[in-house]
């Protein structure tokens, strides 16, 4: 005969797995969640010309902290929003990232940039800190918003540490129409400006040494 406490507990572990299937019968059915991606505008290179190479090594920067994981995101009057039913397809860090490289391979000019680990000397030291990579809704909620992609840069000498130059790249994209299938493809016409800007300003400061 089996002692009482052991079938009050076993009672209580059926009851408990009835009321939670019960409950997962319950759960209504998730909205299905569109993928996206940006960044394939920014393979389309600088008019440059190439005097030799020079290696220019990635540092780790920043990346506005609210955008930094896969859900759009939108300034309205102050307040942050996600756009519901909506992800990148891979945190936006990691695509911006992505981006970053194809741009700098897709380029002509003479900076080869060049991951931390890899062979080959690195001349400068490149850091890239996303300040602002949101929708700004500044005209009213059925407006088109405002894709702004704004990027800190800083180039440094990779021999004394001592800085090259610094700027702030911004790009600004207003689509036709308040819909996802207009405000991805500003995210990624506001990211190519950005990157064009961007590898043609450290084409012409990353001279060989």
């Amino acid at each position: 005969m089996r002692p009482a406490s052991t079938t009050l507990r076993m009672a209580v572990l059926v009851a408990v797995s009835l009321a939670l299937s019960g409950c997962i019968t319950l759960l209504p059915k998730a909205k299905p969640v569109d993928l996206y991606r940006f960044g394939q505008a920014a393979s389309a290179g600088v008019e440059t010309v190439q005097t030799g190479t020079v290696g220019v090594v990635r540092a780790t920067g920043g990346f506005q902290r609210e955008a930094a994981g896969d859900r759009l995101v939108t300034i309205s009057s102050g307040k942050v929003a996600l756009i519901a039913e909506a992800r990148w397809v891979t945190p936006a860090v990691t695509l911006w990232d992505e981006a970053v490289l194809a741009a700098f391979d897709a380029d002509n000019g003479r900076v080869r940039l060049i991951a931390r680990g890899e062979p080959g000397r690195a001349a400068y030291v490149l850091r890239l800190d996303v300040r602002n990579f949101e929708a700004l809704y500044e005209k009213g909620p059925k407006a088109p918003p405002t894709v702004l992609v704004r990027v800190r840069a800083a180039l440094t000498s990779n021999a004394d540490r001592g800085l090259v130059g610094e700027r702030i790249f911004e790009a600004r994209i207003t689509p036709s129409d308040n819909k996802l299938s207009e405000i991805v493809p500003a995210y990624d016409r506001a990211v190519a400006e950005v990157l064009k800007q961007l590898i043609g300003w450290t084409n012409e400061l990353a001279v060989p040494v």
